[in-house]
């Protein structure tokens, strides 16, 4: 399973959100400025919501853009037993009903899922509770995390 690719669609599937949250953002703040929503009374608050709105897609869209940034600069490197996991690593986990799942660490906007042949690659980042449990681990290990009130553990099938 080639990273760089990986890596790529990751970047790609950034650049959609991004687009579809500028979208958005010009959308609230086309709405927030409108003439017809200037506030008639104290009531009247479409004008404040859709400002609101506008806001939090544009902090959302920086962070959009930080995460692409730091994709770009991103050089997954081979997996070094004396390391164990580290960002940049494809991990394969099993977990006790023998359900596998393979996961891409990357360094930010981690949470999205990717299709590489038939295989679907789960992207999380090192900050997500199951990153940080994974780095410094390596094939063989256990890895359990607690997720609620249900504690999942996991073994690190291969690395790559």
């Amino acid at each position: 399973m080639d990273k760089f690719l990986l890596q790529q669609q990751v970047l790609a599937r950034l650049a959609e959100d991004l687009l579809q949250v500028e979208q958005a953002a010009r959308a609230a703040h086309e709405t927030a400025t409108h003439e017809e929503n200037i506030a008639e009374n104290k009531y009247d608050t479409l004008g404040l919501e859709a400002a609101y709105l506008a806001t939090g897609q544009a902090r959302r869209a920086e962070a959009i853009h930080q995460a692409m940034t730091h994709w770009r600069q991103f050089r997954p490197r081979p997996y070094d037993t004396s390391k164990g996991i580290q960002l940049g690593a494809l991990v394969c986990l099993v977990d006790a009903d023998d359900r596998q799942q393979q996961l891409f660490l990357g360094p930010d906007g981690g949470s999205m899922q990717l299709v590489n042949g038939a295989q679907l690659v789960q992207v999380i980042s090192g900050e997500a509770p199951l990153g940080r449990a994974l780095l410094g681990k390596c094939e063989g290990d256990e890895v359990s995390i607690q997720v609620a009130s249900i504690r999942q553990q996991f073994e690190v099938l291969w690395v790559r």
